[in-house]
């Protein structure tokens, strides 16, 4: 998410850390490469210019706090202006209540819709969706399938073309449940008819919440819009969707903090349960490599780590055996470049030769290569020779030289592992002791 976006600001924030000592020179320097890096991810050239104007200000007249070196306080400065560009921390309701979904076609209104629904069943709220989008043909059926997967009632009538005798149906029969979210209609643009039908469900609906749906590929022009929306509709937050596929995500979430209207969620991916609670502070630390721990924390939480089997894998002493069973949990935390993001600094130490996005494809190989060995195998894949490789290939429906580097990769993510564990000794001592 935002790949080039992070890269640049930890660039700029790693020159700085290379320089001899902080004066203007060095400073000036910063803010270009800041300033270079933001437009680069369709920030608003204005917002851009006053944010690095900013932390020079800040650099030049404030005295580093005490415990903080020069270098560090101008890092701090950096991270707490980035945090300002991008909004305020939003309210997320927390208790039963009506959630009206608005947005353009192709937005992923609906994917979204099934997103927030999977994320208040899993805080134990009982959550139930009503369609009320009665323009798009596939809007009602789509709807009823994401509410299936997710496994939430939904009330979706084809034959009703009323929106407000939809809502009176749905509300009596779905009465009993805590979190309803509607699906209201889209259109290609926001028009006065829209407008008026829009104006009409939250006028019987009352909804505690009004999302409106924005693609954050619309980079700078996701601002305007959530302004038409805000004005003619009226919003109590903003659902960006498609965060992990542009490299314009940087202009979206900026641009629609200036309109006032908050990001409250973000979708990560394409599965239904990659859907992040938009917070500024975290957003931004992860983005210059400062990671996340707390994030970090409440996926390993969801995805059951065992204690005893996370410490190997820290001190990159775990069989395949025990691999294994952490590759299944990890898989249930996301992708591994989101959960790498999230480890403060890793993404800094991993080799370069270590490719993300290949290393998840062959993981997910690995454990149908892992059942293919016998038992001394997995304890110790060092005495795997080119006949047990020929065997192992075999016996898993793969090739030799698969086989092969699937085992070197299994070696890598020791060694990247190693690096994690040595902050038991530094800053990954927090991490460590809560996973544990």
């Amino acid at each position: 998410m935002l790949e080039k976006l992070s890269e640049g600001l930890k660039e700029a924030l790693d020159k700085l850390t290379r320089s001899g000592y902080i004066d203007k020179k060095v400073l000036d320097e910063l803010a270009k490469d800041i300033q270079k890096t933001l437009l680069s991810g369709d920030v608003d050239l204005i917002l851009a210019q006053n944010l690095t104007k900013k932390i020079e200000e800040r650099a030049l007249n404030e005295k580093p706090p005490s415990g903080l070196t020069p270098k560090e306080h101008v890092t701090k400065i950096v991270y707490e202006e980035l945090v300002k560009l991008v909004g305020k921390k939003p309210e997320i309701m927390m208790k039963p209540g009506r959630i009206m979904f608005i947005g353009l076609y192709a937005a992923g209104k609906t994917t979204s819709i099934g997103k927030l629904a999977k994320y208040y069943q899993k805080i134990g709220l009982r959550t139930a969706l009503i369609g009320c989008d009665i323009h798009r043909p596939a809007a009602m059926d789509q709807l009823s399938q994401l509410a299936s997967q997710v496994n939430v009632p939904y009330y979706t009538p084809k034959d009703v073309k009323d929106p407000i005798e939809i809502l009176k149906a749905g509300f009596d029969k779905l009465k009993k449940y805590d979190i309803i979210i509607i699906d209201a209609s889209g259109r290609s643009s926001l028009d006065k008819d829209l407008a008026d039908e829009l104006k009409k469900i939250a006028d019987f609906a009352k909804p505690n919440e009004v999302l409106l749906v924005i693609p954050a590929d619309l980079g700078q022009a996701a601002g305007e819009q959530a302004r038409g929306f805000k004005e003619l509709v009226g919003i109590t937050g903003i659902f960006l969707t498609k965060m992990d596929g542009t490299a314009r995500g940087g202009g979206a979430i900026t641009s629609c903090a200036i309109t006032g209207a908050p990001i409250k969620f973000i979708g990560t991916g394409e599965k239904i349960d990659a859907i992040e609670v938009f917070d500024p502070e975290r957003f931004i630390s992860r983005l210059i490599g400062f990671g996340d721990i707390q994030g970090l924390l409440e996926k390993a939480k969801e995805a059951d780590f065992k204690p005893e089997t996370a410490a190997k894998m820290m001190e990159g002493k775990f069989t395949m055996n025990e691999f294994l069973e952490q590759l299944k949990s990890m898989q249930k935390m996301g992708s591994l470049k989101s959960v790498m993001g999230m480890i403060p600094g890793l993404p800094m130490k991993v080799p370069k030769e270590f490719d993300v996005d290949k290393q998840e494809t062959k993981m997910k190989k690995l454990a149908i290569i892992i059942q293919s060995m016998n038992e001394e195998e997995k304890n110790d894949p060092s005495v795997i020779n080119p006949s047990r490789v020929s065997r192992i290939a075999k016996g898993s429906g793969t090739s030799e030289a698969e086989v092969r580097e699937l085992l070197k990769s299994y070696e890598q993510l020791k060694k990247v592992m190693k690096l994690v564990g040595s902050g038991r000794r530094g800053p990954f001592s927090k991490l460590f002791k809560k996973l544990m």
